[in-house]
């Protein structure tokens, strides 16, 4: 995997089999996640969070973009994590992050914007959107979620799959 440094402190990983990006922030003390890919990459993220200086011990929290199996396959690796998803996000208390619900791809979607950096899930990808055709998805909710987007400033787009 080539060296994928979104910024000083962000840190891009993906896998060989299906699964989403995830990306590890490093900002203080703290060691943060935005998903967790699919089950089949346990080792593989384990592997690349080590090559970091990680251990999945070291993760204090987990951001979730969406309730799919393929972003939250691993999050039993991370015992002393605390997880914030559509659920509870309310209760995050981190001041850098701003989140953006953005329904569509699931009800539940949830974009975090960092910095300069959007991290999107499966609602906005570099060369289209996320599904709209799954069970739990809503166009016309995504259609209001990538317009509430479009008024975001960012300069880095980190999606949930590339």
């Amino acid at each position: 995997m080539p060296d994928n440094r979104l910024s000083d402190n962000v840190f891009q990983l993906y896998f060989k089999r299906f699964g989403s990006c995830v990306y590890l922030l490093k900002i203080g003390k703290d060691n943060i996640l935005i998903d967790t890919s699919s089950k089949d990459n346990s080792d593989e993220l384990t592997h690349e969070l080590k090559k970091l200086k990680v251990e999945p011990e070291d993760i204090h929290i987990i951001l979730l973009t969406h309730n799919h199996y393929d972003h939250i396959g691993n999050l039993s690796l991370f015992k002393n994590a605390k997880v914030y998803d559509y659920h509870n996000i309310d209760k995050l208390a981190l001041i850098l992050f701003r989140v953006i619900k953005t329904p569509g791809h699931t009800n539940d979607s949830l974009c975090y914007l960092y910095k300069n950096i959007l991290f999107s899930g499966d609602t906005l990808f570099h060369n289209g959107i996320g599904r709209t055709d799954l069970l739990d998805s809503n166009p016309e909710k995504m259609q209001e979620s990538l317009n509430k987007l479009k008024k975001i400033h960012y300069e880095i787009l980190a999606p949930g799959h590339i």
